[in-house]
């Protein structure tokens, strides 16, 4: 979202803002990562640029996970995905 907001497809999915079959609607975007990705081992990261938040995952405690953050990039925490989303579901 424009907040920096950030949620699976599966919240998205069940939140009814998206259907899993066509892309989720604006401000949602995705994030190109595998489909069976996990936090246990991904990091999801945002960056504001320009009025704008990027998104992207990376291996945790991996160099270029490192260098993400080293850049500015900020790691979200768990408990925020998909935290905009509760009270949505339909």
């Amino acid at each position: 979202m424009g907040d920096g907001a950030v949620a699976t497809l599966r919240q998205l999915v069940e939140a009814g803002v998206a259907d899993g079959i066509v892309p989720p609607p604006r401000p949602w975007l995705r994030i190109q990562g595998s489909g069976d990705a996990s936090t246990m081992w991904y990091a999801v990261l945002r960056k504001q640029e320009r009025g704008i938040y990027l998104g992207t995952i990376a291996l945790r405690h991996h160099d270029h996970w490192r260098k993400l953050l080293d850049e500015g990039w900020e790691d979200v925490p768990i408990e925020e995905i998909g935290a905009s989303l509760e009270g949505q579901a339909t």
